[in-house]
């Protein structure tokens, strides 16, 4: 059955040029999904960094132990991605089929396993069956291509509901760089480091320790920003991957991430990083609006994260918001549990620019027509000032739905 594609699902999709030193392929191994890609390769050139960011659960996945253990000094060739099965919580089983489809696709490229990369998303607990991919990776070396971007991101998807791709480009001295990055992600997503699964590709000579300085320091607005419903997957990564290639036409190479050359790509990845982490937001499962919590005048930067995420992820202020209800009752509750210093007295909501409440009661000016009708668009900017401190911070979550429910009650089925 065709799975409707979300409401809040960007208009247009970005072209998305060639970088040189990627290329890429997908092919159906039959993991879980039938008629349909659920494995991606990408192929990348000698010299290439990476940098990487992963969930911290405490209960990861095989493929995210994988990465975190070859992360340091690597020198990456090729990163494989499935869909359909997590390889968590699997035991022995996981790291062996870690082992086993590194081997296959270091023998196809001809280079050692520990410079391939892994990623697994779906169901956890079952059992994955690598030897599937034995029979499609010489074929996925062989048809990789420049350019594949968006098949690679159609071939990860679960219950995602449309490919997400973004891309920017960037003076690097006086060369023009690009950025491109694919990401999936519709549910289980509260990460506290990156998120699901995403992947970022440069051709800017950046030194590993540089790139992973801008990854690391790029999450916190973007991906860590964003929730759907509180619960941080087993395998949340986010990868970035710096072929180099630029250095031929002029970009100079970055060693350090403080380098003043890197002030127009530091911007363009960001812008990356963020538009990745809303189309998440935008395609969380049954999610009929998109909602941006701000909070200002907080103590402190983090506490307005910790406000911001308290409201983000409360069930009922997101119930409400799907029903097209500014209950501001249900956010001052959630500014209350959230356990960071806030006075009701001096505390203010804003929905969609009406404010609705003031210091501490129903806004005097209140019109309940106007919110109403405010309520009805698909973005909502739900706004706390809370009168204690100049902290602030922004988060994007979703509405909940009837859908999620669906969805989640159907997941293993």
């Amino acid at each position: 059955m065709a799975v409707a594609v979300s409401p809040l699902a960007p208009k247009s999709v970005p072209e998305m040029p060639v970088i040189k030193g990627v290329r890429l392929g997908t092919a159906a191994a039959g993991i879980k999904y039938k008629d349909r890609t659920d494995v991606m390769l990408a192929v990348l050139d000698p010299g290439t960094t990476v940098a990487g960011v992963f969930t911290t659960s405490k209960c990861p996945s095989a493929p995210v132990e994988w990465c975190r253990d070859k992360l340091k000094g690597a020198k990456p060739r090729a990163l494989v991605v499935n869909s359909g099965n997590a390889n968590a919580f699997t035991g022995k089983n996981g790291r062996t089929a870690c082992k086993f489809t590194a081997e296959i696709a270091a023998r196809a490229i001809g280079c050692k396993p520990a410079d391939i990369f892994l990623a697994s998303t779906g169901v956890i607990g079952e059992p994955l069956n690598a030897q599937a991919f034995d029979g499609v990776m010489e074929g996925l070396v062989a048809a990789a291509k420049p350019g594949a971007w968006l098949e690679a991101a159609k071939a990860i998807m679960t219950t995602d509901t449309f490919p997400k791709v973004a891309t920017a480009t960037a003076k690097l001295g006086k060369a023009t760089v690009t950025i491109n990055g694919f990401a999936k992600g519709a549910g289980m997503i509260a990460p506290d480091m990156a998120t699901m699964l995403s992947y970022v590709f440069t051709d800017a000579p950046i030194s590993q320790r540089a790139l992973q300085a801008l990854l690391s320091d790029g999450v916190a607005s973007s991906f860590n920003a964003v929730t759907i419903d509180g619960d941080t997957s087993t395998s949340d990564t986010l990868m970035a991957f710096a072929t180099g290639a630029a250095a031929e036409d002029g970009a100079p190479t970055i060693a350090r991430a403080d380098d003043p050359k890197l002030k127009a790509f530091r911007k363009a990845f960001n812008a990356v990083l963020a538009n990745l982490a809303e189309q998440v937001a935008r395609d969380g499962e049954g999610a009929r609006k998109l909602v941006e919590v701000t909070v200002e005048g907080a103590v402190s930067d983090a506490s307005a994260r910790r406000i911001a995420k308290s409201i983000s992820n409360s069930p009922l202020v997101k119930t409400a918001i799907a029903g097209e209800d500014a209950n501001w009752g249900r956010v001052v509750m959630a500014v209350g549990k959230a356990g960071e210093p806030a006075d009701r007295d001096k505390l203010s909501i804003w929905f969609n620019g009406i404010r609705v409440a003031h210091k501490g009661a129903r806004d005097p000016g209140y019109d309940e027509a106007e919110v109403s009708k405010a309520m009805k668009d698909e973005v909502i900017a739900l706004k706390v000032a809370l009168g204690m401190g100049r902290g602030k911070d922004r988060m994007l979550t979703c509405d909940l739905t009837k859908e999620y429910v669906a969805i989640n009650g159907d997941y293993r089925s």
